[in-house]
């Protein structure tokens, strides 16, 4: 048990300190002003208790943070592929800084055991709410930026959340079809044509099989659970391949 009364303050701004050195230690980042950085974790509900200290709660750091995410993953797209159109970026980004996409960075990074949480929001679980880590991670995203700027910024989700994009974790909101027919209209290449190459699985569980060709010549080959899926598949490949080649 911990000791109660004046003790237990001194017990618990220690185990803080030492807690958040810990955290620095496993990003590898070091903070100049560590207030920002303890801020970025402090919910208002731990504020709330501790009235007579003079603690801010991460509200505005998130405010920052949620700009500074939607710059810098926009910037990456933006980038990343050259032929997708506004709306399909806008889409993309949006699956990239959702609610969720934010909780599995913050699970990843092991956030949850750093937030400062008052009393009653730790019995109801405050700890686990997708809503509240999340806030943190943009949060920490802000904290950041001010502490260090926007390269370094950027080098951390080089780490943590460029590396998911560029594996395709969020390419179910991608439309690689109409990109690949953009490029080949823009470049006036000539025709596409799908076709299922084959079907395999029981009936629950089928796998297509799906060709792209420009002009009659393979570009890509995928595979996926539905023909639309194994045609973008295949129209993602022809991308990476088309890309490849000079002056395109």
């Amino acid at each position: 048990m911990r000791k109660k009364g004046r003790e237990h303050g001194m017990h618990t701004h220690h185990a803080k300190e030492i807690l958040f050195k810990n955290f620095q230690q496993s990003i590898g980042i070091s903070f100049a002003d560590e207030k920002l950085l303890i801020q970025a974790f402090t919910h208002s509900s731990y504020v709330n208790e501790h009235r007579r200290k003079p603690y801010e709660d991460n509200e505005r750091l998130e405010f920052l943070g949620d700009a500074v995410l939607e710059l810098t993953v926009s910037q990456f797209l933006f980038k990343k592929y050259p032929m997708m159109s506004e709306g399909e970026l806008t889409k993309l980004r949006a699956a990239v800084v959702c609610e969720p996409s934010l909780v599995s960075f913050a699970h990843e990074l092991g956030f949850s055991q750093y937030i400062l949480l008052g009393k009653g929001e730790e019995l109801t679980g405050g700890r686990e709410r997708p809503a509240l880590l999340a806030d943190v991670f943009e949060a920490f995203i802000g904290a950041l930026y001010l502490d260090k700027g926007i390269e370094k910024v950027t080098e951390f989700l080089e780490k943590v959340v460029f590396p998911k994009i560029n594996a395709g974790a969020f390419s179910h909101v991608m439309d690689f079809k109409s990109q690949l027919q953009e490029l080949v209209q823009r470049d006036g290449m000539g025709s596409l044509e799908y076709r299922v190459l084959q079907e395999k699985g029981p009936a629950h569980n089928r796998e297509f099989v799906s060709r792209v060709s420009l002009n009659g010549e393979e570009l890509g080959v995928g595979t996926g659970k539905s023909k639309k899926e194994a045609e973008q598949h295949a129209a993602q490949k022809a991308m990476e391949k088309l890309k490849e080649k000079p002056g395109i």
